[in-house]
């Protein structure tokens, strides 16, 4: 791939082609339809192929229309679309081609039919490639738009969330995900990693792309003192109030930008799937009509279809053969986690990919999307299991996709590929030791705690989904339902049944980094834990599945606390055993960081590391995690152009870091002139 994406105009010959192929296996389709759906018969297979022809032709003409109506109508009629409008094309199709025999209800399963023969065909002779959606997506485009700038380069970011740099630079070693391989050994590109600051989540890690700093993120999720109540930074409320704390109008994607599946916008004009932005614009118009103009093509619909299906059988296999082969580590992966599965690798990622191709044909400058195929998966499966490495060729073969569209977008666009943060793998903490560090901290204290330890990011990636294709009238009212009931189960498992009775203390698992809260609006020293209860600190540092407990004296001063020794993390210095040894010589540096924000939790608690297997104890029920210090979570991806990527620091670490650069790569490309100009 080169290092630049050149647009392409006119008519090529691979179009052309792409255009024969279709109709050559919409009319083998057909065939084998007719065989198989009795009253649906032709005199000749010439008449299959007219039909073919002529489907084609009518959904030029009406299937824009359907589109457009069920976009501005609403989510269902989306559906309605999908599954009602290709059997009337196909049955208009039908009565203007003379020799076929067929009525209006053999018209719709025979459409039916021949997408499940197409989607097979389809992938038979694509061996499983993603050809059949590129020529779908790229079908949409209409007349390139006139730019005003049409010399300044596009940028699209794309995050693959959670990959970790040693996972990825393996996989390109073993040649399990060519396109990156491909670009790399051509030079035109180049690998890098990143250090994301504590906490290595994909809150603190996306404010920090996208808006310039890490501050007041202390990890997924944490106790508001100002606020008095737990913040989830996916729940659609929560995040709003989260960005509208850090954001200053000149966000990353600030001048002439989308966010497209994200946490935050990074200040874009405009942002689909984005969470800060869901409930206050309930229902994208564009959302819907990029749902419809994939649905309402019988392949698209069947192929999401057959995708999701597939996804939640390949899960249901996979799952059973880890406990076969008693695999260790492992967590239970129930029917919840295969549903959201399917929806994360099957449905989301189409639509992220619809989404973007219709912003690159619009000429958007900077477009920054997150993929979280791997991330979901990892975290269930673990960071090398097969399923998760499949889910890496998978968005593999998504940026070979965006490269081809981008072939044909309406400006030149740089392609820059990252990730959020690492993933580290263990057995849970609970599985390991039998209790919860809420359940350890109420008996070191000897009193009631809100356990916060739920794993709710696939809920909230749903809730996103669900609030962005939502509108008014009836069906608006059953998309928000839906999204309410999401957001619900997501409440459910991120609140402790006496959560209304206000227990004193909060105890939150963010991987394997736990944050311990006594509730109020100050924030308590070592010296106040100690004296309210003597137990604590020496207690969570003493357990065999605790690296260090982090907290701040009455002096301000930062302070680990192990085992058998203890750091001040300011100077350096230690007493017996340090216990940061373990974590990396980064490991003093972001913690001190974290500690110093107000907002940080009274104390921070790292599990250990095996410094055999790099294994950590997550105290949530995944077995693959982040949020702290301990094996490759803090190791994280940025590729990207070798000219863009000249010049860069020798280390990056944190993301308000890489934000910088970010910036400097969008300068570089003649982005961002009058945002660099207007004054702060």
């Amino acid at each position: 791939m080169p290092t630049s994406v050149t647009r392409s105009r006119g008519v090529r010959i691979t179009d052309l082609a792409r255009l024969a192929a279709a109709w050559a296996a919409s009319t083998v389709a057909l065939i084998v339809t007719g065989a198989l759906v009795p009253g649906f018969s032709a005199t000749s297979w010439w008449d299959y192929a007219a039909v073919a022809a002529a489907a084609g032709i009518v959904g030029l003409v009406f299937r824009p229309l359907l589109v457009e109506i069920s976009a501005r109508v609403g989510w269902l009629a989306v559906l309605l679309a999908a599954l009602l409008g290709q059997a009337l094309i196909m049955y208009a199709a039908i009565r203007l081609v003379p020799g076929i025999e067929s009525t209006p209800w053999t018209a719709f399963v025979a459409t039916w039919v021949s997408a499940a023969v197409g989607t097979l065909l389809s992938w038979t002779t694509t061996a499983g490639t993603d050809d059949g959606l590129i020529t779908s997506l790229a079908g949409r485009t209409r007349r390139q738009p006139a730019l005003t700038d049409p010399e300044v380069d596009g940028v699209l970011f794309v995050q693959l969330d959670g990959v970790p740099f040693p996972v990825l630079q393996w996989a390109v070693q073993s040649g399990g995900v060519p396109h990156i391989r491909r670009w790399l050994s051509s030079g035109e590109y180049t690998l890098r990693e990143w250090t994301p600051q504590l906490p290595c989540t994909t809150p603190a890690s996306q404010m920090g792309i996208l808006h310039g700093t890490v501050d007041g993120i202390p990890a997924f999720r944490w106790y508001d003192r100002e606020l008095n109540r737990v913040l989830v930074a996916n729940r659609p409320a929560d995040a709003r109030v989260i960005e509208g704390r850090h954001s200053n109008g000149r966000g990353l994607l600030c001048d002439d930008g989308v966010s497209i599946s994200n946490l935050f916008t990074g200040d874009a004009a405009r942002s689909l799937l984005t969470m800060s932005r869901v409930e206050i614009s309930r229902g994208s118009t564009q959302t819907r009509r990029a749902f419809a103009w994939f649905f309402t093509s019988p392949n698209g619909f069947m192929r999401s279809f057959t995708r999701t299906v597939g996804e939640i059988l390949k899960e249901r296999w996979q799952a059973r053969r880890q406990v076969k082969r008693d695999l260790d580590p492992r967590v239970h992966r129930d029917w919840t986690f295969a549903l959201l599965r399917a929806v994360t690798n099957g449905i989301l990622r189409d639509l992220n990919t619809a989404l973007v191709a219709e912003e690159l044909h619009r000429g958007t400058k900077c477009i920054y999307v997150d993929y979280v195929d791997y991330d979901e998966i990892a975290h269930h499966a673990g960071m090398f299991r097969p399923e998760a490495l499949a889910s890496l060729d998978g968005l593999d073969r998504t940026l070979g996709s965006l490269a081809q569209l981008a072939g044909s977008a309406a400006r030149r666009y740089r392609l820059v590929v990252l990730s959020d943060h690492g993933q580290s793998q263990g057995t849970p903490f609970a599985d390991r030791y039998g209790q919860t560090l809420g359940d350890l901290c109420a008996e070191l204290m000897k009193e009631t705690v809100q356990n916060v330890d739920a794993s709710v990011e696939g809920l909230g990636r749903a809730d996103s989904i669900a609030g962005d294709i939502a509108t008014g009238g009836l069906t608006g009212k059953l998309a928000v339902r839906a999204g309410e009931g999401l957001a619900k189960a997501q409440h459910t498992q991120t609140s402790a049944p006496g959560d209304g009775a206000e227990e004193p203390v909060v105890v939150l698992g963010s991987g394997n980094l736990g944050l311990v809260y006594v509730r109020g609006d100050r924030r308590w020293t070592l010296q106040g834990l100690a004296k309210e209860w003597p137990a604590l600190v020496p207690g969570l540092a003493g357990h065999p599945g605790i690296g260090f407990v982090a907290g701040i004296d009455e002096e301000g001063r930062a302070w680990a606390v192990g085992s058998s020794g203890r750091r001040n993390i300011g100077s350096g210095d230690v007493e017996g055993t340090d216990p940061l040894a373990d974590f990396g010589f980064h490991a003093p540096r972001v913690l001190l960081r974290a500690l110093r924000q107000p907002e940080a939790p009274d104390l921070y608690v790292n599990s250990t590391v095996d410094p055999m297997t790099n294994d950590v104890a997550a105290f949530e029920g995944l077995v693959g995690s982040h949020g702290g210090l301990g094996g490759w979570q803090d190791r994280a991806v940025l590729l990207g152009p070798a000219d863009l990527m000249a010049g860069l620091p020798e280390r990056i670490e944190g993301a308000d870091e890489l934000h910088r650069v970010l910036v400097a790569m969008l300068e570089s490309c003649g982005q961002r002139a009058m945002v660099r100009d207007a004054p702060p």
